[in-house]
C-alpha cells in the first residue's frame, strides 16, 4: 500500500476538527523531522490572535489528551497545546531553482459517519474511531498526498526549496487566516493548494477554480428572561423564537444582482423544556458571495437581521464571527506550469462544473499572501482540483472518494516542482 493511502486511511480512522488536530499535526511534524525536514509548529507556524472560532479550553484540553492516548507524537504535541496545530515545513533543494509552496488541510467535520457495508471504510475497517467527527471533505487524501511527496523528495531533493503548509481548522475559513500573517509564504516562486473530488472525475485535473466564494460565519447568542410557559409567559423573554425570527429574516435576504451569493442557517439551539420560557438560544449561520464587499455588505444585514430579532422579543444578542474567507484569483503563469505538469504524469485537463464555484476555502490566504510577497521568479498561485470519483457528496455521512487518484496526484506535485522553471 502506498504511504497516501495507508496515512489517508489512519487519519480517516482518527478524525479531529479544527484546531484540535493534536494528533494528525503531531504525527505529521514527526514523521517529517525524520525524513529531514526544517519544521516550525505551535504558535510559530500560526498568529495565535488570529484564530476565530477556537474550541472551548475545556474541549482542547479532552482532544489533546485523546491525541497524547493515540499515537500523537510527543516530541511536538506540548508545541500544539491549546490549539496551536498548524505546521509549516521546508526541504531546502539541491540547487538554486525555484520555490514552491503547497497548502494541505487537516481537519475533519462534525457529522456521525455512516456505517454500512456499502461505506467503504466502514467495510475495510478504517471508519470514524471517534463518534460524531468524520473526515467528510478529502482531507485525510490531502494530508496523505502530503507525506508521500515529503518522502519522494526527502529521498531525491529537488532544485528548488519546497514548503509545506499543513493547515488546521480549514472547515469555518479559520486556519488559512491565521497562517498567511506569519510570513511563511512569503518568497514562494509557486504557491497552491490542492482538493480531490469537487464533482471533477477520476484522472482529471482542473488547474483553476477561480469560483471560490468570500465568506462569512456567524454566532449569534441571543439571552432573554425564563420564566413558567403558563403561569407567567408575560414575564418570559423567549430566546428560541428571537433565534427563530432571526433566522427566517436572514434566510429572506435578497440576492445581489450580477454577483453569485448564498446565506444558511445551520443550527439553532436553545430551551431545555416545553413549558420553560428558553432565556438561552445560539444560532450558527453564514453568508457567501463571489466578491469580498458583497459578502462584506451580505453579513452586515445579517448582523442587522439578529439585531433586529432580538429588539422586537426583548432580547440582548451577542453577535460574533467565527470563520472568514475571502476570494482570490489564480494567475496565469501558475496555471500553465500546473497544466505542463499534469498532462505530464498523465492527467487530462478539465473545466470545473458551474456548482464548483458555491464552495469556499480559505488557502485563499495563503494564496493571497503569496501573491503579494513574490519570489525572484514568481508565476504566480492557484487552486487545483484533484478529480476523484465519489460515493457520496462532501459534507454527508456516506462521503468517501476514490483512493486510486491519490498516486496520480502526488506524481504531478513532484512533475511539477522537479520541472519548476
Amino acid at each position: 500500500m502506498r504511504t497516501a493511502v495507508e496515512w489517508r486511511r489512519d487519519l480517516h480512522a482518527h478524525p479531529e476538527v479544527g484546531f484540535t488536530e493534536f494528533r494528525t499535526a503531531s504525527r505529521i511534524a514527526g514523521r517529517l523531522v525524520d525524513l529531514g525536514w526544517d519544521v516550525v509548529t505551535g504558535p510559530g507556524a500560526m498568529v495565535p490572535d488570529e484564530r476565530l472560532g477556537v474550541p472551548a479550553p475545556g474541549a482542547l484540553d479532552a482532544a489533546y489528551e485523546r491525541a497524547a492516548a493515540t499515537g500523537g507524537d510527543p516530541r511536538f504535541l506540548p508545541s500544539m497545546r491549546g490549539g496551536h496545530t498548524a505546521v509549516v515545513a521546508t526541504l531546502r533543494g539541491s540547487g538554486a531553482g525555484s520555490s514552491l509552496g503547497l497548502r494541505a488541510d487537516m481537519d475533519a467535520l462534525p457529522i456521525v459517519e455512516a456505517d454500512g457495508p456499502e461505506h467503504l471504510p466502514a467495510r475495510l475497517g478504517f471508519g470514524s474511531l471517534h463518534p460524531g467527527e468524520m473526515h467528510a471533505c478529502g482531507h485525510d487524501g490531502h494530508v496523505g498526498m502530503a507525506v508521500e511527496l515529503a518522502e519522494r523528495l526527502a529521498a531525491e531533493r529537488p532544485p528548488g526549496d519546497v514548503t509545506l503548509f499543513f493547515q488546521p481548522a480549514e472547515e469555518g475559513g479559520r486556519g488559512g487566516r491565521a497562517m498567511a500573517p506569519t510570513g511563511l509564504a512569503d518568497g514562494l516562486d509557486l504557491f497552491l493548494a490542492v482538493h480531490l473530488g469537487i464533482g471533477l472525475p477520476s484522472g482529471g485535473l482542473a488547474s483553476s477554480m477561480d469560483g471560490l466564494l468570500a465568506n462569512s460565519k456567524l454566532r449569534g447568542l441571543f439571552r432573554g428572561v425564563a420564566a413558567h410557559a403558563s403561569l407567567a409567559p408575560q414575564d418570559g423573554r423567549n430566546a428560541v423564537l428571537g433565534a427563530a425570527a432571526a433566522a427566517l429574516a436572514v434566510a429572506g435576504l435578497p440576492r445581489v444582482a450580477g454577483h453569485d451569493t448564498r446565506v444558511a442557517v445551520g443550527r439553532i439551539s436553545g430551551g431545555t423544556s416545553s413549558n420553560i420560557v428558553p432565556d438561552r438560544a445560539e444560532i450558527l449561520l453564514e453568508t457567501r458571495a463571489d466578491e469580498g464587499s458583497v459578502n462584506d455588505d451580505l453579513e452586515q444585514r445579517a448582523r442587522a437581521a439578529l439585531e433586529g430579532a432580538a429588539r422586537m422579543y426583548g432580547l440582548d444578542v451577542d453577535v460574533e464571527l467565527i470563520g472568514s474567507v475571502t476570494t482570490a484569483r489564480a494567475d496565469a503563469p501558475a496555471v500553465g506550469v500546473v497544466e505542463e505538469a499534469a498532462r505530464a504524469v498523465g492527467l487530462r485537463i478539465v473545466t470545473p462544473a458551474a456548482e464548483g464555484g458555491v464552495a469556499s476555502d480559505d488557502a485563499t490566504a495563503l494564496m493571497r499572501r503569496a501573491q503579494a510577497h513574490p519570489g525572484p521568479r514568481f508565476v504566480g498561485a492557484t487552486y487545483v482540483g484533484l478529480g476523484a470519483d465519489l460515493a457520496g457528496p462532501h459534507h454527508t455521512p456516506g462521503f468517501d472518494f476514490d483512493e486510486s487518484a491519490l498516486a496520480p496526484g502526488v506524481d504531478f506535485l513532484e512533475q511539477l516542482i522537479r520541472t519548476l522553471p
